[in-house]
């Protein structure tokens, strides 16, 4: 009795429990899915469909639980009359229904197999945007990105009370400038516009992967100066080429300013009158800092548009620099033919003027060197240089004496002397 007893038992519990375990459902293929939130009783799947404005492609498909044939009755939610509305019968006998371009709506379906019936209810909504974007308000300074959007209304009922409700789809729009965002409000200003043509892209998007994408270009009308210098650094008379690396100007103009030190003191004094040494307009110029000094170039570029005009200004960062003179002669010399220290060589650098004197210990002048216009160190070394030799003959070995008289290009005098000896064995 006992064992007939629990099976009994047993039996009942499975019986009660079937309809709990085994459940029907409506599936779809959408893109996106969110669950409503009606204010009681329970809640229903809302399926998205990313699509394009006045395109129905929502899809459901019903499937009965138990798995064996069923007839369907599908049913579309009236808003004005708060009921469902026959919208289709499915009596193939097969274990699902599916129904396909659907519009936005609540669908429900009645799932009727071996006398019993079951009620299954979902959103479809076709889900898309529209959106434009142009420039406007282009000036000197900024312009405006303006971004227009327009995207379908997600509205489903509460069942329990039909009141209307809307889906939240979290939209977000981003603007992008050559893969990088730049904004992520829909109409921004862009300040420092570029000099150049450009393509910015509008993307708005939401949580559940529906998304539009709309280009503008930027037609520029503003410039950018740029340039570069070189040498930057060497002995006066230094010259300098600059290349111009500006975008989108029609016209330049240069301005080479006078030397750091010399406008410092001048300042100390008074006002300084004009800070600068000489201008030019032409793209790329070419200047000759004659005098020794540190020396700042300024281009100002402008590109041209009908009724107005922008401009920009380009500093150069460092100093060219023009190097202060000097003089400096070595203390012995080996004019043995060897290659290597044959010649006494007085180095000078900056230099205007030179003169360079070298005598005996009897105070003979040996060797006698002058030039008015040095026009570089390496141009004049060979013809300076004493190469140890009196009339063409060697010159004995010993002490020499040198004096040495020279013009900086700084405008100042520099004087060198010494003595200097002359060894000859190999």
């Amino acid at each position: 009795m006992i064992y007939k007893g629990t099976t009994r038992l047993f039996f009942i519990l499975i019986t009660f429990f079937i309809p709990f375990c085994v459940d029907a459902q409506i599936t779809s293929n959408a893109d996106g899915m969110t669950t409503t939130e009606y204010s009681s009783g329970p809640q229903d799947q809302i399926y998205l469909f990313c699509s394009a404005p006045d395109q129905a492609i929502g899809q459901l498909t019903a499937t009965a639980s138990n798995g064996q044939a069923a007839n369907f009755e599908w049913t579309k939610y009236n808003a004005a009359s708060g009921t469902f509305d026959p919208f289709m019968s499915d009596n193939s006998g097969n274990t699902s229904s599916t129904i396909s371009n659907l519009v936005d709506g609540g669908y429900r379906v009645n799932v009727t197999a071996n006398g019993v019936t079951e009620t299954y209810t979902a959103w479809v909504f076709n889900s898309w945007y529209t959106a434009t974007a142009e420039i406007t308000n282009s000036t000197c300074d900024y312009f405006l990105l303006n971004g227009t959007i327009e995207q379908a209304q997600l509205t489903y009922y509460d069942l329990s009370d039909g009141s209307a409700k809307q889906v939240n789809k979290d939209v977000k729009v981003e603007w992008t400038e050559n893969g990088d965002q730049i904004s992520s409000v829909l109409s921004p200003t862009i300040y420092s516009p570029p000099a150049e043509d450009t393509d910015y892209k509008l993307r708005v998007y939401d949580q559940f992967g529906c998304s539009v994408e709309v280009s503008v270009t930027y037609q520029s009308i503003v410039t950018k100066a740029s340039f570069t210098a070189s040498p930057m650094k060497g002995e006066a008379p230094l010259k300098v080429a600059f290349t111009n690396m500006s975008q989108n100007a029609d016209q330049y103009e240069w301005f080479f300013f006078r030397d750091r030190d010399e406008l410092v003191k001048e300042g100390e004094s008074g006002p300084i009158q004009d800070s600068t040494m000489l201008t030019a307009v032409n793209q790329s110029p070419t200047i000759v800092y004659d005098k020794s000094g540190h020396y700042k170039v300024k281009l100002v570029t402008t590109k041209n548009n009908g009724d107005f005009a922008c401009t920009d200004t380009f500093y150069l960062p460092d100093y060219i620099v023009a190097d202060t003179a000097f003089i400096k002669a070595p203390n012995v010399f080996t004019p043995n033919g060897d290659g290597a220290n044959d010649e006494f060589v007085v180095s000078y650098w900056s230099v205007k003027q030179i003169h360079i004197q070298i005598y005996n210990r009897w105070g003979r002048k040996v060797h006698d060197y002058q030039n008015s216009d040095v026009q570089g160190f390496d141009a004049t070394q060979s013809a300076s240089a004493w190469d140890g030799k009196i009339g063409g003959n060697y010159a004995s070995p010993g002490v020499y004496y040198y004096v040495v008289e020279a013009l900086g290009r700084d405008g100042k005098r520099r004087f060198a002397h010494g003595f200097v000896h002359l060894f000859r064995e190999k």
